[in-house]
């Protein structure tokens, strides 16, 4: 293991002991969720952008996809947080995973500058995201909320039921597919093809 991977794991690792402890010591149990569910999403995103082995990254976009799940469920957002795992970890990640493997490898995609400045822009946006939405939402406390409502029997049918959404339903299924058919098509396309298309242009 180099030199900036033990550095870069020793940051994440002490980062996240220290965000679990404050949380615990601040909120308790609820604390302690919370803080484990934000360090399964802001840590596994982090050595997903920064690991080069395909299949490592692979598994920490389903730790970060799995505590948005957990966000969603201390919520109280049931519906949300099962779309998340069924749709995310069983759907999208499969599609990345086929797309990744089917491209061919950079070598070179990893370096110190370009993920820092990938970093710096992506927190500017969340920055400027939560600064907007802190400056808009009516803030209330949480003892004043509603119970949340279980809603996932009602959409449930709602996405079976034949005069409801079924159709569209089944008719995104099909584009989906349609994309996943033709993203294999272009990725394993060869290059004598497009040497022959540079040739014609």
């Amino acid at each position: 293991m180099e030199l900036s991977d033990k550095l870069f794991y020793s940051l994440v690792g002490f980062g996240s002991l220290a965000a679990l402890g404050a949380c615990t010591f601040l909120g308790g149990g609820d604390g302690a969720a919370f803080a484990l569910f934000a360090i399964l999403v802001l840590g596994g995103s982090l050595v997903c952008i920064w690991e080069r082995s395909v299949v490592r990254s692979a598994f920490c976009l389903i730790g970060t996809f799995g505590g948005t799940a957990g966000l969603f469920l201390l919520l109280g957002s049931d519906f949300l947080a099962m779309s998340q795992i069924l749709i995310y970890v069983g759907g999208i990640l499969a599609l990345i995973l086929f797309g990744v493997m089917l491209s061919p490898p950079d070598l070179t995609e990893r370096k110190l500058p370009r993920v820092l400045s990938g970093l710096v822009a992506v927190g500017a946006g969340v920055a400027f995201v939560a600064a907007k939405v802190a400056s808009t939402v009516n803030w209330v406390q949480a003892a004043e909320l509603a119970e949340p409502e279980h809603a996932t029997e009602r959409i449930g049918v709602g996405f079976l039921a034949y005069d409801q959404y079924a159709i569209a339903f089944e008719l995104a299924a099909i584009v989906l597919t349609v994309a996943l058919v033709a993203a294999v098509y272009v990725a394993r396309r060869r290059k004598i093809d497009l040497q022959d298309e540079g040739a014609q242009g």
